[in-house]
């Protein structure tokens, strides 16, 4: 393993056990929650927007260090951006967040809390590349 692997995953274990933006907001702008039902992980995103920018954003769940870290840094990242920019984010932004190679076993964990993002607040229940099972 090298030591740029072994960083992210240390990276990744810390926004596991110490994850930012935990918990809920009390009247959200927006709010969805989803499952991956392959592997039981859960996680649910609420919104506050105030004039079109992400004023606050709290996530709750449970799962594998992999879906719960990447919530964490979702979250993280898009605090503060305007809906229009946190639109943009894709699948590629988060996987890169991530800094790891997922296997294809796994994009599902990885992916989850952006597909809970784009649903809760835009609609959507897929984005651009998301695989057919």
């Amino acid at each position: 393993m090298g030591v740029d692997e072994q960083f992210y995953r240390e990276y990744i274990l810390d926004h596991y056990k110490n994850p930012r933006n935990f918990g809920h907001i009390e009247h959200p702008t927006y709010t969805h929650e989803e499952d991956n039902p392959l592997c039981g992980d859960v996680v649910g995103i609420d919104l506050l927007v105030k004039d079109g920018v992400v004023d606050d954003i709290k996530f709750h769940g449970r799962g594998c260090a992999i879906s719960q870290a990447s919530a964490s840094l979702l979250t993280e990242r898009i605090k503060g951006m305007s809906l229009d920019e946190a639109r943009t984010i894709g699948k590629e932004d988060v996987l890169s967040e991530l800094g790891i190679d997922i296997s294809p076993a796994r994009i599902k964990c990885a992916l989850l809390s952006l597909k809970v993002l784009k649903a809760g607040a835009w609609g959507l229940g897929e984005w651009p590349g998301e695989e057919e099972e």
